[in-house]
């Protein structure tokens, strides 16, 4: 079938190339989406679809921002979480355009590409049929000493900059005729952005880390004899999915361009019969919603709320550390606030929110400076925005297809995330919030009568976790947001109740906004050094959720998720999902 060159529009408007191979037999309900590596474009990555054999399929391969046709300065992109999304966009523009469901999709990344494609794996948890990743660029071998730790405070100092990469056609392949293309070809291009080789890094560790979470069938081919990246992550990737059906492969005397490789047809053969057995048989959809019982992350949550000795050495450094926190609670606005109403408290987020340093004296509004900028609140102020985005794609929806639009958010805090994604332009036609903390609902009340909105917006002391308080609202609601609240709870039998009562609540089309956690670099400090505002638990101990597990949850209430955001650090998401069922 002739090869169909286009392009699709992504969340922040750019125009990105991909190239589009219907089926040989003229099939129209399956798709392998294909992912190039780092330097080079969709042409590159298409000998997949010549050599694979699979004329049931219909191809894609996009070239990536800053590659091939693409636009965007060479070897660069925003930011990798950007292109990450960008995976997203052209995994909906796909289903929207060529009616494919992810159900009836595989993924075959190469290296850079793999990396993105395990990332969003990860983050997006999206519904696809399978996944080949070819030699994942997990740790880029960087043959100067300290490259790394340079490259970093380097672009501290300098901000972006471009270096251009060592590898030469004879270190990814010995195919003659592959290194002659790779010299010749106008569109691969060598240099790659600072923020993007360290953005890479710094992904890959993350998914690597936390591989538990991905649950896709998986194919890891692996380059024996490979001379750009290291085998280890690989490995430690593999071992550690949480994949029900998985295969390794390692490639003895393979370079890097694995599936452009003198005798790939190695692992073309692996990948035929792979992705042959994965789409012969019923979609594998493994049940996280369970994992509050058995899990890596009830594993990690239990060994954080274990105590430890005040006289082994890690007894003594959190002990240490938390004193310190007490004593520059006596300086730094943001730690008092903490210390008095627990640093998972409506009245912490609040400031958080304003993010506008307070102290008693100087060294204390330094000390709250340094506070502020976490990464963990940074992520909370990217969640305040996606929210607000989120909101505005619901009421856009709803009143799209002439529903009103009554929201209902059950765990508020002071409510500032959701006012001030309000505006005269598109105010609901009423907002009932929600808290079960009076010190709350009287900050929230005051913030509604400070901007005028006691005719729209009503703010009360309500339980979130009864569902019974969901029942016969008027007016019903059409939009339910939930934030921030039920990372707070372990238990999913508990946050259910609320899931449930938006269900109950929320008539079929009508929408739900739910924030997840799949990831926190800072576990560790969370538990041994900050308090929580919760009743019998004075330490605050996080059991993460993975996207799949928070899916799964907001499924079982008869809701879809629709659409997903999430930080550059991968730490918070924001999923707007509607409602199936009545």
């Amino acid at each position: 079938m002739q090869e169909q060159e286009k392009t699709f529009i992504t969340a922040d408007g750019t125009a990105l190339f991909y190239r589009y191979r219907p089926a040989r037999d003229g099939s129209s309900d399956k798709a392998l989406v294909l992912f190039h590596r780092g330097h080079e474009h969709s042409g590159r990555m298409m000998l997949v679809a010549d050599e694979l054999g699979l004329d049931d399929f219909a191809y894609f391969a996009w070239d990536a921002r800053g590659h091939g046709h693409s636009p965007g300065a060479r070897g660069d992109s925003p930011s990798i979480g950007t292109s990450i999304a960008d995976i997203q966009d052209f995994m909906q523009h796909i289903e929207r355009e060529y009616g494919i469901a992810p159900q009836n999709t595989g993924v075959i990344a190469q290296s850079v590409g793999a990396v993105l494609v395990a990332a969003w794996l990860h983050d997006y948890a999206p519904p696809v049929r399978c996944a080949v990743l070819a030699s994942p660029a997990f740790k880029v071998k960087l043959y100067v000493p300290f490259a790394r730790p340079g490259l970093r405070l380097m672009h501290k100092l300098r901000g972006n900059f471009f270096v251009n990469s060592y590898v030469k056609a004879h270190y990814l392949s010995h195919d003659p005729a592959r290194q002659a293309e790779y010299n010749t070809d106008p569109l691969i291009v060598r240099p790659i952005s600072v923020r993007i080789l360290l953005g890479l890094y710094d992904t890959a560790e993350r998914v690597v880390a936390d591989a538990h979470a991905i649950t896709t069938p998986l194919q890891l081919l692996i380059s024996g004899s490979d001379w750009v990246v290291h085998h280890k992550p690989q490995h430690d990737f593999y071992n550690r999915l949480g994949s029900h059906i998985k295969e390794r492969h390692v490639l003895p005397g393979f370079y890097h361009d694995t599936l452009g490789e003198i005798g790939r047809e190695q692992a073309f053969v692996e990948m035929r019969r792979f992705i042959r057995a994965r789409f012969d048989a019923a979609p594998s959809t493994v049940d996280m919603t369970q994992a509050h019982i058995h899990s890596h992350s009830r594993r990690e949550a239990d060994e954080l709320a274990t105590p430890l000795s005040p006289f082994s050495p890690r007894g003594a450094y959190w002990a240490l550390y938390r004193s310190l926190l007490k004593l520059g609670a006596r300086w730094s606005e943001g730690l008092r606030i903490g210390r008095d109403t627990g640093f998972d408290s409506g009245s912490t987020l609040d400031y958080v929110y304003r993010n506008q340093p307070q102290g008693t004296n100087a060294f204390g509004r330094w000390s709250d400076a340094q506070y502020l900028k976490a990464i963990g609140w940074r992520g909370i102020r990217q969640r305040k925005v996606n929210i607000g985005k989120a909101i505005a794609m619901a009421f856009a929806r709803l009143r799209a297809e002439g529903k009103p639009v009554h929201v209902l958010d059950i765990a508020s805090g002071h409510g500032r995330y959701v006012l001030d994604a309000l505006s005269s332009d598109t105010l609901p036609d009423s907002v009932r919030l929600r808290d079960y903390s009076p010190i709350n609902v009287a900050a929230g009340r005051a913030l509604i009568a400070e901007r005028g909105l006691e005719d729209t917006v009503s703010f009360d002391e309500v339980n979130a976790y009864d569902r019974a308080n969901y029942q016969d609202l008027s007016p019903r609601p059409t939009l339910g947001i939930v934030s921030g609240l039920h990372e707070l709870f372990a238990d999913n039998d508990l946050i259910m109740e609320s899931i449930r009562g938006f269900g109950d609540a929320i008539e079929k089309g009508g929408c739900l906004i739910y924030t997840g956690q799949p990831w926190h670099p800072q576990l560790e400090m969370i538990a041994r050094a900050l308090t929580s505002h919760k009743e019998g638990s004075p330490n605050w101990v996080m059991r993460r959720r993975s996207q799949q597990e928070m899916d799964q949850l907001v499924a079982q209430a008869g809701f879809r998720k629709i659409h997903q955001w999430i930080d550059e650090d991968g730490i918070f998401t924001v999923s707007l999902a509607v409602k199936e069922n009545t």
